[in-house]
């Protein structure tokens, strides 16, 4: 069974830093894809970025510049390097697990969530 742990979230003022991680544990495959999304109250999830195991990495535009995506060499963790953060960047922050057992077979697992508020 995967399951995904997140920390790192809390409250910081405009312009501040903050630094997310998300460990998983259980059967991780090689071909597999972690990422962090983010949901504002009233608003939809959205993906904020997301990294392959080949640490192709991509960004929703309203972030590119700011906020940097990693992993570790053995597939396992995330983290998400938050800098100049606004306070339209307030929401719960959800680490994504996309697991695939082979390249047309993949399965999602997501992080319980952390909280993340930027006060103005």
């Amino acid at each position: 069974q995967v399951q995904l742990v997140e920390s790192g979230g809390g409250l910081v003022q405009t312009g501040g830093s903050l630094r997310l991680s998300c460990a998983a544990s259980g059967t991780i495959f090689s071909i597999n894809t972690m990422g962090w999304y983010r949901q504002a109250p009233g608003k939809e999830r959205e993906l904020v970025a997301e990294i392959s195991s080949l640490r192709v990495a991509n960004y929703a535009d309203n972030v590119k510049g700011r906020f940097t995506i990693s992993r570790d060499t053995f597939y396992r963790s995330t983290i998400l390097q938050m800098n100049s953060l606004q306070p339209d960047d307030t929401g719960v922050y959800y680490c994504k697990l996309t697991n695939c057992p082979r390249s047309d077979l993949c399965n999602n697992y997501w992080g319980q969530g952390t909280q993340v508020t930027v006060s103005s």
